[in-house]
C-alpha cells in the first residue's frame, strides 16, 4: 500500500527545507513540485529532506528531476539529504549528482549551502 506523500515546508532567510513523508510516486506531483512552485521568490537555497521517505519510485524519481532542473533555471541551489543508502547509489547512478549533492543529514546540507 502506498502512503500519500506530504511536504512541509520551513523557510528560514533565503532558505527553504522541503520535508517529505510519505512515499513519493507518480500520485506525489502536487506534494513535490506543486510546494516547491508555491516556494517565495525569494528563496535561493532548497534542501530537500528525505528522511521520512521509504518509498521513491521511478515516477517519484522524475518528479525530483523536473524539480531539480527547475531550480537550475531558477538558479537555486538544491541540496538532499535523509537518503537511505539505496537511494543514494540510484540517485548517483541516475547521474543527479550533477544538479544536486547528497548528504548524510540536514546540518552537512545546511553546510554545503553556506
Amino acid at each position: 500500500m502506498v502512503t500519500p506523500t506530504k511536504t512541509k515546508v520551513d523557510k528560514t532567510g533565503d532558505t527553504a527545507v522541503m520535508r517529505f513523508e510519505g512515499d513519493i510516486t507518480s500520485a506525489s506531483e502536487s506534494a513535490v513540485l506543486g510546494t516547491y512552485n508555491a516556494l517565495d521568490g525569494d528563496v535561493r537555497k532548497v534542501l530537500l529532506d528525505f528522511s521520512h521517505v521509504p518509498y521513491l519510485n521511478s515516477s517519484g524519481i522524475a518528479l525530483v528531476i523536473q524539480l531539480l532542473m527547475a531550480a537550475g533555471k531558477a538558479s537555486r541551489k538544491v541540496v538532499c539529504f535523509g537518503l537511505s543508502p539505496h537511494f543514494i547509489k540510484v540517485f548517483t547512478m541516475l547521474g543527479l549528482a550533477k544538479y544536486t549533492t547528497l548528504h548524510v543529514d540536514e546540518a552537512a546540507a545546511r553546510t554545503a549551502t553556506a
